[in-house]
C-alpha cells in the first residue's frame, strides 16, 4: 500500500468493512453466550448465577475449568495465548500479524469460561477477536506492518464499541491501552470502525447505556478531598489486583494447563460459596451498587472475593476478560467508601451510588493506567456527564497510586511479562 497519507482513503474503507464484520462477530459471540446462559440459569436470566444453590456454585466453575483444561491441554502453549495481552504481544513481536488458531481458541474458550460462571468479562475475548479479525483481513490484503497496526487498532475499537455501545471509549482504549500511542492519521480509520460497529449494536440492542441510573452528581465542593481519598484507596485495590494477577500467571506457567485451569475453576467456586456475586460478568450487581441498593457488608465482601476470584482464575489461565470484573470491583469498593463517607458527614456526602461510579472509573484508571479511557467509558456506560470532573480527580489519584507509589505496570503488560517469565 502507498504511504500513509495516500493510503488513508483505502484504510478508511477497510476500517468500515472491519467495523461491520467485527460488529457482527461481537453480536454473535454475545448471542451464543447469553442464549446458553438463559437456557439453564433460573428465570432464563443470563446474569442470575446468584440464584444457583451452593453445590452448583462450586460444581459449575470447577467443571468449566476442568473442561477447558482437557480441551486445550494438547495445544502448544503459544496457541493458548489469548486476550489483550496476546494482542499487545503480537503488535510488539510481529507487527500485528495475529494467528487464526488463537482467535478460535479465544471464541470457544472465552464463551465456555463465561457460561461456566467464571469471574471474567466478555471484553477480553471481544478485543482479541476484533484485533485478530482485522489482522487476518489485513494480512490477506498484504498490508505493511504500519498499516496492519492501524487496522488492528480498528479491530480493537470496533470490538469494544460493538460489544458495549461505547464508540468513543473504544477509540481511546485502542490508542491508549493497546497501541499505547496516538496518531492523528490513525484516528480517522479507528473512529470509522467504531462508528460502524456501534451502528450494528444499536440496531439490535437500542441506544440505552449499559447501566441505567439517576443523574448523580457531586453534592458539595467540600467533598473533593474525600473524592481524592477514594481515588487513592481504589488505587491501592488496583495495585493489589495487578500484583496478585501477575503472581498467579507466573506460577501457572510452571503447571500443566489442565491442572491450572481446574485450580482456577476451584478458586472461583470457593469464592462463590460466601459471595455468589463473583460468578459471571456481574453487571447486575454493578447496577445495584450504582443504585445504592447494596449494604456495606455486601459491597466489602464483593470487593474482596471478586478480586480474588478474578486474579486467581484469569492468572491461572481461564480465557476471559478483566475489564468487566474491574468495573464490579471498583463499583463495590467505591460504594462501600461512599457509605463510610455518609457516616462521616451525614447529610453532606453524595450518595453511595455516586461513589460507586467514581470507584469504577478509578479502578479502570489504576489497573489499565489509562485514565482517559476510563473516563470516557464511565461517561458512555452510564450516560452521566456529571461524573467527568470529580471522576478526573479520582482517576488520576488511582493512576498515580498504582504507578508511582506501588510501581505497578499496566495490567496487560504485567500479565504479558509474567507469562513470558514463566516460559523462560
Amino acid at each position: 500500500m502507498k504511504s500513509f497519507p495516500d493510503a488513508l482513503p483505502r484504510l478508511a474503507l477497510l476500517a468500515i468493512l472491519c467495523g461491520m464484520v467485527i460488529g457482527g462477530l461481537m453480536l454473535g459471540f454475545r448471542l451464543v453466550v447469553e442464549e446458553v446462559q438463559g437456557a439453564f440459569l433460573p428465570g432464563n436470566n443470563p446474569e442470575n448465577y446468584e440464584a444457583l444453590g451452593a453445590l452448583w456454585r462450586v460444581v459449575l466453575p470447577v467443571a468449566g475449568g476442568l473442561a477447558l483444561g482437557v480441551l486445550l491441554q494438547r495445544l502448544p502453549t503459544g496457541a493458548r495465548e489469548v486476550g489483550p495481552a496476546h494482542v499487545i504481544d503480537c503488535l510488539e513481536r510481529s507487527g500485528g500479524r495475529m494467528p487464526a488458531r488463537n482467535a478460535v481458541v479465544q471464541f470457544g474458550g472465552g464463551a465456555l469460561s463465561i457460561i461456566a460462571g467464571h469471574s471474567v468479562g466478555r471484553e477480553g475475548p471481544a478485543i482479541h477477536l476484533g484485533a485478530a479479525s482485522a489482522s487476518l483481513i489485513g494480512q490477506a490484503l498484504g498490508l505493511s506492518d504500519a498499516h496492519l497496526r492501524v487496522l488492528v487498532a480498528c479491530g480493537v475499537a470496533a470490538a469494544i464499541a460493538g460489544s458495549f455501545n461505547t464508540p468513543l471509549a473504544g477509540v481511546i482504549f485502542a490508542m491508549e491501552v493497546v497501541l499505547m500511542e496516538y496518531s492523528v492519521l490513525g484516528f480517522a480509520p479507528v473512529i470509522l470502525a467504531a462508528v460502524s460497529a456501534t451502528a450494528l449494536n444499536r440496531l439490535v440492542y437500542g441506544t440505552d447505556p449499559a447501566f441505567v441510573m439517576p443523574a448523580l452528581a457531586l453534592r458539595s465542593l467540600w467533598e473533593l478531598p474525600y473524592v481524592l481519598a477514594v481515588g487513592i484507596a481504589v488505587g491501592v485495590v488496583s495495585s493489589a489486583f495487578i500484583a496478585l494477577l501477575g503472581l498467579c500467571a507466573a506460577r501457572a506457567g510452571r503447571t500443566p494447563y489442565w491442572l491450572s485451569a481446574t485450580l482456577g475453576g476451584i478458586a472461583v467456586g470457593v469464592c462463590a460459596l460466601p459471595c455468589p456475586q463473583v460468578m459471571g460478568i456481574g453487571y447486575d450487581t454493578v447496577n445495584l451498587a450504582l443504585l445504592g441498593e447494596l449494604s456495606l457488608a455486601t459491597l466489602a465482601t464483593v470487593t474482596l472475593f471478586k478480586l480474588l476470584a478474578t486474579t486467581v482464575g484469569v492468572g491461572l489461565g481461564l480465557p476471559g476478560g478483566l475489564i468487566g470484573p474491574m468495573l464490579l470491583i471498583g463499583a463495590a469498593a467505591g460504594g462501600a467508601l461512599g457509605i463510610v463517607g455518609a457516616w462521616i458527614a451525614p447529610g453532606y456526602a453524595s450518595s453511595a451510588g455516586f461513589y460507586a461510579l467514581i470507584g469504577m472509573g478509578a479502578m479502570m484508571a489504576g489497573t489499565l493506567h489509562a485514565p482517559l479511557a476510563a473516563l470516557t467509558a464511565m461517561l458512555e456506560l452510564t450516560g452521566n456527564p456529571n461524573i467527568i470532573w470529580p471522576g478526573m480527580l479520582a482517576a488520576i489519584a488511582a493512576y498515580g497510586t498504582s504507578r508511582d507509589v506501588f510501581r505497578q505496570q499496566p495490567v496487560f503488560l504485567a500479565l504479558l511479562g509474567a507469562r513470558r517469565e514463566s516460559r523462560d
